[in-house]
Formats: structure tokens, C-alpha cells, sequence
């Protein structure tokens, strides 16, 4: 609907200058138009008379109202006013709005997807926790925060890879072997000292128990190559772990990368070396450093050390540098609030690489907070002082868990209420916007069982919906394809449920004043045209952000 009104103000300004009420000549391609937070004050207004004022040597309000005349004989508004300094408010006419209903009913499952991202190729790489013990709560969040940008992206047209990277290199690979060598000596009488940088937990007992079930050879290793088996031994098996929640959750990756095979390949070698013959790196005190202050960091970074070791940066670099290699245009991170300082290093790499900043972009998750009726909770004995993701979707199922992790912005803290979760009432939002769903599928179920059919378009007569709000629910459901496309542009998945929890609203009210089913059959056959036109909205939501539709709850 935006879009035809902007349309028709384009024509309408066109017009102006055809017969001279207007002089500049100038037609903004993009014309702003904003939903006014008050309904009587219209169903859009624009600012263009305001931005016309510089170009045309004229008052806004004059503009406006040269501009409102031109309007007037338009189809598509019932109404066009001008108020304040030179704002245009339009009201348009109600069978624009209910045509929305056909366009929903007529595309199904395609209503709300577009093509404005053009096929552009995106990577979205989120989660990548490191395959040294099972994923925990905070790593829930990043899963589903990730999973749904790159849902929200493919709806608005991008072509979208979803990756997981595999930090199976460096230290921390290290002390999971060792640590888990350490518990199996200690499993076979030998009295060990356990380090305080190892990894505690109860599930390194369990590695080693496993590892000395199936016999794995260590009698004749040396103390190096001990480790490297326990390591290779517990990172396949972490792994196993992480891939089976991540499957109870519902999330499903197209690659995963392991960082190992950066090295196995060469490509850290290879890829620092592009840096070289650019100029981009530098040697000094025998360790190779990166010109990150020549592009806005805040110091330059060590890639090799002194020692010849390599840090984490130079894989990172390695990674990302071979990201684009592979096509994408813009590559997304999912990543920990605690890296939010590494930010500007990545991107201060890639503008060195010639890429603009903004082809990476970096979101942040902040911690959960769990609570049981208010209160901090903590679970989780096997896993040590975290909770695990697996304990929190046995508890509340994965709808609630998605539900819940994407109900506020992903850079803001987040309380999660278990007990909240798991109610069975209008309390629970997750529960709330489905129940509106399953509403609907009741209705349909007691039509059939009267032997009233669900209506076809050719049959439906929506001038009998004549109720505000019914009107109301109608343009609601217009703006689902903008909400997507906002989602999308700007990587926030939680507009999708903000859109969700009103349209349950609204439909829940609705229902709760009128009844569907009426004694007159033509006004019975409009009411389930809408709610079925809801319904569909509602499972398309849903189905994208990957949550289950329920017909009976």
C-alpha cells in the first residue's frame, strides 16, 4: 500500500509541474512516509512538502496544499488533509485495504517475501562456540539471533549461507586434550594435579570414560601426542554434541568450517602473504603485525609472534579474507558482547583489503539472564557453572526458546522466565500468539461441522466487513512485507515478533467482541476470509522464524 501512495503522490507532483502550480521539477525517488501514531490523523503522512520547500522558494504548507488538490480526485485515498507546518495525511479508501486479503489469500505461503534483496550473496556465521564442551544458554541466543537474520534475509530475496565455524586450532584445543588426559589418568589410579586454566566440568570425566571404553592406544604415545588424540578424540565428540542440540533447536547449518584446515591447507600462509605484497603488514621485534591504525583501529595487530606462533587474529584474518573470496558480498558475524572490541580490527583488515566497512557486519549478544518466577536460577551439574542449552529447551521446548531469545534486540540483556515459559495462558507470549493460530483452525473445524464452506474469493463480499476492527486487522496485515523488509535491511528479526504479538493482539480482541459464525451466511463468509487472511499470516511468521503452528492447543 506504501507503495501504490507513493506512486500516486510521484504522478500527482508530476502533474503539478505539467500545469506550473508547481516550478522546480523535482521527484524525489524515494518519498518518506510514516504510519501516524494517532488512526484518526490517517493511514500515512509524508513530510514532502517540508522537503520541497528549499527547491520550490515556497512554504510548506503552500506546497502541501498545492499538492493535497492534486490528490483529491485520486482512487486510492478517501481522504487527503494537511496538518501542523506542512505534513500531508491520506486516508485511503477501505477496499484498498481489503484487496490486501485477496493478494494473502491469493499467495499463500509466498505472502510477505520479496525480491529486494536481488539474489545478493550473504553469509551468516553465528554460534562457532568452540567444540570444547556442550553449548550453553548464551550460545541459544546467538543460534536462534543468527538463524532467523539469515531467515528474514532470505524472505526479502538475498541468497543466504548459513556457517558454522569450527574453532578446532589453538589453545584451547590444547587444554580440552590435556584435560581430558589428565581425568583419564586419574580414572586409571594415578594420582594427578589437576590445572586451574583446565576445563572442570563433569563431561571431561565422561570423555575420558568413553575414550578408555573403546581402547583408544596411548601406552606407547609420547606426552604430546597423548594429547593431540584426546584432543582430536573430544573435539569429534563435542562436536556430535553440539550438532544434536543445535538439531533439537531447529537450526540447520550449510557449512561448517573448521579452522584446522586453514592451516591443513595453507591458507593462513597464503592469504598473509596477500597482505604482505600489499604493504598491509610489517616485521618488528621479529614478529609479523598488521597496519590496522591506517584504517581507524586504535593500535596495529600482532598476526605472528615473536616465537612464530600464530594468534587468533591471524586465522581470523585468513577466514574472513577467504569469506570473500568465496563470493559473498557481505558476510554477517554473530557474535559475544564480550568481542565488541575486536570489532574494528576485522573491519580495519578489510579496508585494507579494499572493502567497504559496512560488507562485515558484526552483531553482538548479550547474556541471558534465567530466572524461575522472578528470581536467578541456575541448572546444570554435568556441565559445571553453566547452564546448558539442552537443559533449557527439555524444560520449555524450542518454540519457547525461540520465542523468548528474539523478544528484544539481540545487543540488549534479556530475562528469561522459565516458569513464564512454560504457562499455558495469554501470560506467555509464545503461547499468545500461537493460541491466535489454533483460534482460527477452531473456527474452521466448528464451519465444517455446521456445513458452512470456507470462502473463495470469487464468493466473499468484504464490503460487509464494516466493523473498525476489522479495517484495523486488515491494514495490519498489509504492513507484514514491510516488516520483513525492515527485518531484513537492518538484521533485527525482533520487529517480526513485535509484528506477531500485535496481530495476535488485535485478532484476539476482535475475537473476543464479535463471533465469526453469524446467522448471515454473507457476513459469516467475510469474517472467515479475515481470519483465515490472519491465519496465514500468523504461519508464515512463524514457519520463517521457525516455530510450530499448532491447530489445538
Amino acid at each position: 500500500m506504501k507503495e501504490q501512495l507513493r506512486h500516486a503522490i510521484q504522478a500527482a507532483l508530476k502533474e503539478c509541474y505539467r500545469t506550473g502550480t508547481l516550478d522546480s521539477g523535482v521527484v524525489p525517488d524515494e518519498i518518506q512516509l510514516e504510519v501516524p501514531k494517532n488512526p484518526d490523523h490517517g493511514d500515512f503522512s509524508t513530510n514532502l512538502a517540508m522537503a520541497l520547500a528549499k527547491a520550490e522558494r515556497k512554504a510548506p504548507r503552500q506546497i502541501a496544499e498545492v499538492l493535497s488538490v492534486a490528490m483529491q480526485g485520486n482512487p486510492l485515498c478517501d481522504k487527503v488533509e494537511i496538518a501542523g507546518p506542512g505534513f500531508i495525511n491520506f486516508r485511503l479508501q477501505a477496499t484498498h485495504w481489503y484487496d490486501v486479503l485477496h493478494q494473502i489469500m491469493q499467495q499463500g505461503e509466498q505472502y510477505g517475501r520479496c525480491q529486494v534483496g536481488n539474489g545478493k550473496k550473504i553469509q551468516v556465521e553465528f554460534v562457532s562456540a568452540n567444540p570444547t564442551g556442550p553449548l550453553h544458554i548464551g550460545h541459544g541466543r546467538g543460534a536462534v539471533v543468527g538463524d532467523a537474520v539469515a531467515a528474514v534475509l532470505q524472505a526479502a530475496g538475498f541468497e543466504v549461507q548459513r556457517e558454522y565455524y569450527v574453532n578446532d586450532a589453538g589453545n584451547q584445543v590444547q587444554t580440552l586434550g590435556n584435560s581430558i588426559l589428565l581425568r583419564l589418568r586419574e580414572l586409571q589410579g594415578e594420582a594427578i594435579v589437576f590445572p586451574e586454566d583446565g576445563y572442570q566440568a563433569g563431561y571431561i570425566v565422561d570423555l575420558a570414560k568413553q575414550l578408555l571404553a573403546e581402547q583408544v592406544g596411548l601406552a606407547n604415545a609420547t606426552e604430546a601426542e597423548a594429547v593431540e588424540t584426546c584432543a582430536r578424540f573430544g573435539v569429534a565428540e563435542v562436536l556430535k554434541w553440539i550438532e544434536a542440540d543445535l538439531k533439537a533447536f531447529g537450526i540447520h547449518f550449510d557449512h561448517w568450517y573448521s579452522e584446522r584446515s586453514l592451516y591443513d591447507r595453507g591458507m593462513v600462509d597464503q592469504e598473509l602473504s596477500k597482505l604482505k605484497e600489499k604493504g598491509l603488514s610489517y616485521e618488528q621485534d621479529n614478529a609479523l603485525w598488521l597496519r590496522t591504525t591506517e584504517y581507524g583501529d586504535d593500535k596495529d595487530r600482532v598476526l605472528i609472534k615473536s616465537d612464530g606462533s600464530y594468534t587468533y587474529f591471524a586465522s581470523d584474518v585468513a577466514y574472513h579474507m577467504e569469506k570473500f573470496d568465496r563470493g559473498f558480498e557481505r558476510v554477517i558475524d554473530v557474535w559475544g558482547a564480550d568481542h565488541h572490541g575486536y570489532i574494528p580490527r576485522m573491519k580495519a583488515m578489510l579496508a585494507g583489503l579494499g572493502h567497504a566497512p559496512e560488507d562485515l557486519e558484526v552483531l553482538l549478544i548479550q547474556m541471558v539472564n534465567l530466572l524461575r518466577d522472578g528470581q536467578p536460577f541456575v541448572m546444570g551439574k554435568r556441565s559445571g557453572n553453566f547452564v546448558t542449552l539442552r537443559e533449557v529447551i527439555n524444560e520449555v521446548g524450542s518454540d519457547a526458546c525461540r520465542f523468548f531469545f528474539l523478544m528484544r534486540r539481540c545487543d540488549s540483556q534479556l530475562d528469561f522466565d522459565l516458569e513464564l515459559a512454560k504457562q499455558q495462558n495469554s501470560d506467555n507470549p509464545v503461547y499468545y500468539v500461537q493460541y491466535a493460530h489454533a483460534r482460527v483452525c477452531s473456527i474452521n473445524r466448528n464451519a465444517e461441522e455446521s456445513g458452512i464452506p470456507l470462502p473463495r474469493r470469487e464468493d466473499v463480499d468484504l464490503s460487509r466487513l464494516e466493523l473498525a476492527e476489522e479495517l484495523a486487522l486488515a491494514k495490519y496485515l498489509a504492513r507484514y512485507p514491510e516488516t520483513i523488509v525492515g527485518a531484513a535491511l537492518n538484521y533485527e528479526p525482533h520487529r517480526v515478533i513485535f509484528y506477531l504479538q500485535e496481530l495476535a493482539a488485535q485478532f484476539h480482541s476482535y475475537y473476543n467482541r464479535q463471533r465469526v459464525l453469524v446467522d448471515e451466511a454473507a457476513i459469516t463468509q467475510a469474517r472467515l476470509y479475515l481470519v483465515n487472511a490472519v491465519r496465514r499470516v500468523l504461519a508464515n511468521a512463524l514457519k520463517m522464524l521457525g516455530m510450530s503452528t499448532p491447530e489445538q492447543m
